[in-house]
Parts: C-alpha cells; sequence; structure tokens
C-alpha cells in the first residue's frame, strides 16, 4: 500500500486530498468523506485500510488544511457550519472526477463511503454523481429535511450504517428518508445497529461510542457494497 497528498483540479482551481494505493498498484475507486473533524489520521486510516483491500482511495480534504483535534467539538462543529456547500460539492465531484482519470483505477464507476457530516455528504454526493457513482455506503449522517436535493440522477445502490441510538440523526428520520427514496424507485437500505449510538465506527469516538461488534458487521457490509463497484 502506498499514500501520499495529491492535489487536483477543481474548476479552474486546485484542491487536495489524501490517495492510498493497493500494494498491486491499482484497484476500483473509492471516494473516502471526512467527519466533521476534518481529514484526521482516523480518516486517513480509512482509505489505508481500503487500500488494504485492494481499492484505489481517494480522501478529499474538504476544509482546505484546518481540522479539529477529537476533543475540539465546539471547534469541529463550527468547521463544519462554516464549510461552504457550494465549495465542498465542487470539490467532492473534483475528487471522483481526478479517481477516474487515475491509472491506478480500474473501475468506470466510484464508490464513496463517509461518516457523520460524510455521511450526509456520501447521500449529497451520489445525487450530483449520478451515473458515476454506482455504490454508497454513508455512515450516521444524512440529509435529513433537505428539500434542495434533486434526487433525479441518483443512481448508486446506498447501503447505509446508522446507530440505532443517535440526537444528531434519529433513526426514525433517517428510515423516513430511505423509505421516501425507494418510493421514488432507489436502491436504499439502511441498517441500524442496536446498542450503538453516533460515531460507533470511530476508535476515538469523544463520548465513547465506540462498538468493536458493531464496526465489524458494518465494515464487513460495506466492503461488500464496495466489491460489487463497476
Amino acid at each position: 500500500m502506498a499514500a501520499e497528498m495529491i492535489e487536483f483540479a477543481v474548476n479552474g482551481t486546485n484542491a487536495r486530498g489524501y490517495l492510498a494505493t493497493p500494494e498491486s498498484g491499482s484497484g476500483p475507486g473509492v471516494v473516502v468523506l471526512q467527519e466533521w473533524w476534518g481529514l484526521v489520521p482516523q480518516i486517513t486510516r480509512v482509505a489505508d485500510r481500503l487500500a488494504d483491500q485492494g481499492y484505489t482511495a481517494l480522501a478529499p480534504d474538504l476544509y482546505h488544511g484546518e481540522m479539529a483535534e477529537h476533543t475540539e467539538m465546539d471547534k469541529a462543529g463550527e468547521l463544519m457550519t462554516n464549510l461552504p456547500p457550494d465549495r465542498a460539492a465542487k470539490d467532492m465531484l473534483g475528487a471522483v472526477d481526478a479517481l477516474l482519470a487515475r491509472e491506478t483505477c480500474t473501475s468506470s464507476t466510484v464508490g464513496v463511503i463517509g461518516f457523520c457530516m460524510g455521511g450526509l455528504l456520501t447521500l449529497r454526493l451520489s445525487a450530483l454523481g449520478g451515473d458515476k457513482i454506482s455504490v454508497a455506503a454513508p455512515f450516521y449522517g444524512a440529509p435529513l429535511g433537505d428539500d434542495s436535493i434533486d434526487w433525479s440522477n441518483l443512481s448508486a445502490r446506498v447501503e447505509g450504517h446508522f446507530a440505532a441510538n443517535d440526537d444528531f440523526f434519529p433513526p426514525q428520520a433517517s428510515e423516513a428518508l430511505a423509505a421516501e427514496l425507494r418510493g421514488m424507485g432507489k436502491d436504499v437500505n439502511f441498517h441500524f445497529y442496536e446498542g450503538t449510538s453516533h460515531g460507533f465506527t470511530n476508535e476515538e469516538n469523544p463520548m465513547g461510542a465506540w462498538n468493536a461488534e458493531a464496526t465489524k458487521t458494518a465494515f464487513d457490509r460495506a466492503f461488500a457494497l464496495l466489491s460489487t463497484i463497476s
């Protein structure tokens, strides 16, 4: 596995991201979307794990160099609140195009995986990216109550992973979104993990939510989904 920070073109300017490449030198492309902390080591480890599984993974730096420690919840909230939606959308779409253009990416579409804020953005990106994105795995994050999203171009198979106890993204509201999308003919299924709370796959979660058993089940399912990238 090899990893490096790269720059990629976004609407006449450049963005940065963490690129992890498998030992084989190439593999299907996956975009990794950060939590509200930023492009922190816990997220780059997810990209590394994907590369170890044979994927070419790119995690765009949506905060453009800023980040919060896992103990700095107020700063993380401020960074998330101040993230310009248009810039984030352009950076994410740029990351998709950058992956698809790389010789190390063997797929004609990409998968997307994201956590918390990144879970929400996974669904938003999947709607924006249309047929460039074949599978999406949002973790405990969804654009609840966001009527601005045009879901008509969503063609990815979506399999989400949510906590059964989550004040940020309540299960009932999350499942209502999944049902709404299924009603539009979209292939969307959300799993809810009993006994878990928000951030349960993050081993550095400051609220002590990390759950090893649920994490294994969720990642096994996510990797099974990613294996269908075309």
